[in-house]
């Protein structure tokens, strides 16, 4: 029986809270950006780095139809509650 991939919670948590850092949607959370504008990143390129590689999960996400796995994290940003200590 195949063993399950390791899951990070801190790490979606992160992906959450992460707001792009430039361009036409600077400040916007990555998992808001509008479909279109991250398939265009991706043709452009994505940023090495931590970015890119969460600008490429956001794509993933986006492409299977998984955004309201974070409805609940970015619910509770929005009402000011805090997460968990880090």
């Amino acid at each position: 029986m195949e063993q399950p991939l390791p899951f990070d919670h801190a790490a979606l948590l992160e992906l959450a809270e992460m707001r792009m850092p430039f361009g036409k949607h600077a400040g916007m959370r990555l998992i808001d950006l509008p479909e279109h504008y991250v398939l265009w990143l991706a043709r452009q390129g994505f940023p090495e780095g931590k970015l890119g590689s969460m600008l490429a999960a956001v794509l993933e996400i986006k492409i299977n139809g998984l955004e309201y796995l974070f409805d609940p994290l970015t619910k509770r940003s929005l009402s000011g509650v805090e997460g968990p200590p880090r």
